[in-house]
């Protein structure tokens, strides 16, 4: 995004230069579904659509916060945070100034400009991006600096702790790690990370089908505690199992009976996944293409069938990208039921592949796809070019 609008904005809102600056991208997951609350594996890559904060000092204990796309401003106390169902936006500047506080830290009272160019309902994580930059904004502001990795951390907590949305480590480490190019290779336990460089000559085309089915949140806590409650069946064959991350295929099926047929397909999409993300890294890194494609095509099938978080229209997109020869890689993305697949798409031919997309799943859904071309991203940073001498 232009980091300018930011500070014209900021200008604007307030008649005063900000004082500090931040940026943090949003990030597409390009396999590894439903892996991150099993302690898997994910590889997303950060996105060049992000969030930017400027801001300056205020007196007082008072915030003023102002969110340039909506067009809004509210003020808040430092004493007695709480969500505003009225304010939703400013829950996660609360929630970032919420755990700085709980960790001791001196958090500078402000007032603050964000902006951002996420496609909304995407499923691109514009919370994370939006928690990481506010973290940077107010360490650069305060004065106090956290590691790149508990920045990642804090961003999670507010998340989980304020804002009340139970999201796991990988969008806000995908936001704060991100590199030019660059996927990002993440064990979800350790937290150990590598990058990984995307085949030359693809793009990263997101597909949002425009469709968000309401059983999307109770069927993501029901996939839960049904991975859950596989842990617990098979830890009393495997004792060293705790999560399903540590289960192997050939440990898996001697216990499909005791599993029951649900329990069953939802354990064998998490194992099978986590194998997936690793054969993944190591076709990007031989460039073969024909193994990505396949790959991809995979996981998709697994979360339609097994883990059953798909839907006609996710199923629709990923069978028209599929059939295009210059598509290496198709296949949903998010917590399912509806949102946006991810796929990988020769660079000259992304105009022919969103033609011939947007066409066919009008035909067959009656439904506009809405197209979003991405490049791999640098991670979140704070911005100095364009603040005041």
């Amino acid at each position: 995004m232009n980091h300018e609008t930011v500070f014209a904005a900021f200008r604007s809102a307030s008649g005063n230069d900000a004082e500090a600056a931040a940026y943090a991208p949003g990030r597409v997951n390009l396999i590894g579904e439903h892996t991150d609350y099993n302690d898997g594996f994910v590889l997303p890559a950060a996105v060049d659509r992000g969030v930017a904060l400027a801001a300056r000092r205020v007196a007082g204990d008072t915030f003023r916060l102002h969110a340039v796309d909506l067009g809004q401003s509210c003020d808040f106390a430092r004493a007695g945070l709480e969500r505003d169902p009225e304010r939703p936006w400013a829950d996660y500047f609360k929630g970032v100034v919420w755990a700085l506080s709980r960790r001791g830290i001196d958090v500078p009272t402000c007032e603050a400009c964000v902006s951002g160019d996420i496609p909304q309902g995407a499923g691109l994580s514009s919370s994370a991006a939006y928690e990481v930059a506010t973290t940077l904004l107010l360490g650069a502001l305060g004065g106090f600096e956290l590691s790149s990795l508990e920045t990642a951390k804090l961003a999670r907590e507010a998340e989980n702790g304020f804002v009340g949305v139970a999201c796991g480590i990988m969008d806000p480490m995908a936001s704060v790690f991100g590199q030019q190019g660059r996927a990002l290779w993440l064990d979800c336990r350790s937290l150990a990370r590598q990058t990984v460089k995307l085949p030359p000559g693809l793009k990263i085309v997101v597909v949002n089908s425009g469709v968000r089915h309401s059983l999307a949140s109770s069927e993501y806590n029901q996939r839960r505690a049904e991975c859950d409650e596989g842990v617990r069946t098979l830890a009393s064959s495997v004792p060293e199992v705790r999560a399903l991350r540590d289960v192997t295929p050939e440990q898996l099926e001697p216990c499909s009976a005791a599993l029951g047929v649900t329990v069953g397909k939802r354990c064998r999409h998490v194992v099978s996944e986590n194998a997936r993300v690793e054969q993944t890294v190591s076709a990007m890194r031989s460039g073969d293409v024909t193994q990505l494609k396949s790959l991809m095509a995979e996981s998709h099938r697994s979360l339609r069938d097994d883990y059953e978080v798909s839907c006609l229209e996710l199923d629709v997109l990923v069978e028209l990208a599929l059939a295009l020869p210059f598509c290496h890689g198709a296949r949903l993305t998010g917590a399912g039921f509806g949102g946006s697949t991810v796929n990988l798409v020769e660079v000259e031919a992304v105009e022919a592949f969103s033609r011939s997309i947007t066409d066919g799943y009008s035909e067959r859904c009656h439904r506009a796809a809405e197209i979003h071309v991405f490049e791999p991203s640098a991670g979140a940073r704070v911005l100095t070019d364009g603040l005041p001498a």
